[in-house]
């Protein structure tokens, strides 16, 4: 049996599994990651500031109009459809096999394509509130505004539910990705370097029998996984559907 065959195997009889996804993921349904060459932080903007600065809380609060001309273009990808990867983990969910998805990723691609329990560390971009009456709004309504997108009911700025630099991340989502991570019998991660903290940290709290990591690049990690995939996530779904 071939490391494919063998992954395949461990997947469909895992007990409970935990998909761990980071930017990689979504690289093939045309969404650039974050730091690869043509990822976004190596993107320019319209101003001379580094996209880090951009997307934090005080960027954010103190010049919001910036902010949205680069969220707009560089952040939401509202034409974006779940690749096989994403379909593939939705599809073991029906088959019958317990699976919790843990994301990094704030494009909602993963509930698109069907998985039911999803975890969002950093938000999602097709959630959007009033930061004065906590009115909520679809994306669409951010990328029809002009400029600085208000609340229609109370005239409010509407922010992004995403976590940005500087702000914390969700401690009930932290906990609930941290009690399925360690309840697990079966951990692959998928297109992240691991080097996000503190989400890159929750790895740490794996008990289970087998870590995958699946990832173009090498990780810190890969010396303590299992099985290692230094390839694109397509070919692998390919290679074991």
């Amino acid at each position: 049996m071939d490391k494919y065959q063998t992954l395949k195997k461990i997947l469909e009889n895992a007990t409970s599994l935990v998909v761990f996804t980071g930017a990689g993921i979504s690289v093939p349904s045309g969404i650039p990651d974050f730091r690869s060459a043509d990822g976004i932080y190596n993107q320019k903007a319209k101003i001379n500031i580094p996209p880090e600065e951009i997307i934090s809380h005080s960027f954010f609060e103190e010049n919001t109009e910036y902010f949205y001309d680069f969220y707009k273009e560089k952040m939401c990808y509202p034409k974006a459809k779940p690749n096989a990867a994403h379909k593939y983990f939705a599809d073991l969910e029906k088959k019958g096999v317990n699976v919790t998805v843990v994301t990094q990723n704030i494009d909602g691609l993963h509930q698109v394509a069907g998985s039911s329990r999803v975890y969002e560390l950093h938000g999602n971009v097709h959630r959007n509130y009033c930061m004065k009456c906590h009115r909520y709004f679809g994306l669409d309504y951010i990328l029809n505004s002009h400029d600085v997108p208000h609340c229609d009911n109370c005239g409010g700025i509407v922010k992004p539910d995403v976590v940005l630099y500087e702000e914390s991340l969700d401690e009930d989502i932290i906990s609930r990705s941290i009690s399925a991570i360690m309840t697990c019998d079966v951990m692959v991660v998928i297109g992240t370097s691991l080097t996000v903290y503190p989400a890159a940290g929750f790895i740490r709290y794996f008990k289970g029998r087998y870590l995958i990591v699946i990832n173009k690049q090498k990780t810190a990690y890969d010396n303590s996984c299992d099985m290692v995939f230094n390839e694109d996530i397509i070919e692998v779904i390919k290679k074991i559907k």
